[in-house]
């Protein structure tokens, strides 16, 4: 395959309208935590909440009449599923989309809702895939994959035009999952401003393009916060053009995933699913590299999970300290509930919740086991906290692991 910044250009004209132009945004916050000037492409704006609208999209402009009759299929748990469903259905094209059987209902409602076909299949997308390749024997029906395309790769490239023609950035970071985004990405960046420099981040878990790169041995697995990067094996389109396009691939923790996360909602009122914060993950974990250059970020997507968003936030909250559980050893008598809690309302701090505990084996039997949750201001209001109530004669001890204290 030979990508050029004419097809990327085509895929732009053909798309026209039919993607939302997607903001992008200074994030002076980050700015500030970095060094760097930074500015986000939100496509976590797109009509299903990723990127990915844009290389579905772009495939199935490409299809003949006939191939539009007989209808596509795709393979996904996730943001391409949602693509190829929504543009399909606008199109008025039939659109099966093959999931694993574990996929959480909420995605498979999700695509049933834009107008696809599910079909569960297989305990993975390995096995998924095996029941597309029978369906596509049998019916003849185009397979848009997700990154390992040429009119897929060209769509997600048009993200680059429009990150380039709003400003001039001396690099841009890109999530690299199976590298049809990034490939998109470069090529055209490349092509318009030769001296950019490019930028991959994979989760550390799935290393699958440096890995490939390196030559190593395929180490990808587990669970990851960032399950839209989560590919064992890259694109073989892709793989060349990262290969001879992109600077470097930084590799980022789960842990900074989750505070990538975290920091878009607080600092920049941004919601981001994990892939779509890994570029923000590889900034802040790597902040020397990009002090004081302008530096584009592609939020990919913000499709998280209401439930993990909320768990990621109250963890944050804790290991900023401004979230803190504490055992307190009261004594079991009228009023020693009411005495602990002047105590923490005396010092600033917000009891949320309360706990009262006297059944614990090591707890004598006149003595009972208090426990606090108490919002705070940073680390230094628990350990104040910690202070009031050791100078009041009682022993406490923090229960949240991440805040440090007692």
């Amino acid at each position: 395959m030979s990508l050029t910044l004419a097809d990327i250009r085509a895929a732009a004209n053909a798309m026209q309208d039919q993607v939302v132009q997607t903001p992008m945004v200074r994030a002076f916050r980050l700015d500030a935590l970095s060094g760097a000037e930074v500015a986000l492409k939100l496509e976590n704006r797109q009509h299903t909440g990723s990127f990915k609208d844009r290389g579905a999209l772009n495939k199935i402009l490409s299809l003949s009449e006939a191939e539009r009759a007989r209808g596509v299929i795709a393979v996904s748990a996730g943001n391409h599923a949602q693509g190829v469903a929504y543009h399909a259905g606008r199109l008025g094209i039939a659109a099966t989309i093959v999931m694993p059987k574990p996929t959480p209902f909420v995605k498979i409602e999700a695509t049933e809702a834009l107008g696809a076909k599910v079909v569960l299949e297989g305990e993975d997308l390995s096995q998924a895939a095996d029941q597309a390749a029978r369906l596509i024997a049998e019916r003849h029906v185009t397979l848009i994959h997700p990154y390992d395309d040429a009119a897929v790769i060209a769509g997600q490239g048009t993200i680059a035009l429009e990150m380039l023609a709003s400003g001039d950035f001396d690099c841009l970071i890109v999530p690299i999952g199976g590298g049809g985004l990034i490939g998109g990405i470069a090529t055209a960046a490349k092509a318009l401003r030769p001296g950019i420099e490019v930028y991959g981040v994979e989760a550390a878990l799935y290393p699958s393009m440096s890995d490939a790169i390196a030559g190593r041995a395929p180490r990808a697995g587990g669970n990851t916060l960032a399950e839209g990067i989560a590919v064992k094996r890259p694109g073989r389109l892709t793989r060349p053009i990262v290969e001879a396009l992109v600077t470097e691939i930084f590799l980022v923790s789960e842990a900074a995933i989750e505070r990538a996360v975290q920091t878009l909602v607080e600092s920049e009122k941004i919601v981001a699913e994990g892939a779509g914060a890994a570029s923000v993950a590889a900034l802040l974990e790597n902040a020397e590299r990009f002090k004081g250059r302008k530096v584009g970020l592609v939020i990919s997507g913000g499709n998280i999970d209401s439930r993990v968003l909320a768990s990621i936030l109250m963890r944050g909250l804790a290991r900023d300290g401004r979230l803190a559980k504490l055992r307190i050893k009261i004594g079991d008598v009228p009023g020693a509930l009411a005495r602990v809690a002047q105590i923490i309302g005396a010092s600033g701090a917000n009891i949320i919740e309360v706990y009262h505990q006297r059944m614990h084996y090591d707890v004598p039997v006149t003595m009972a086991d208090l426990d606090v949750m108490v919002e705070t201001r940073n680390r230094q209001h628990v350990t104040e906290l910690f202070q009031a109530l050791r100078a009041a004669g009682y022993t406490a001890r923090l229960l949240t692991e991440s805040t440090g204290g007692d």
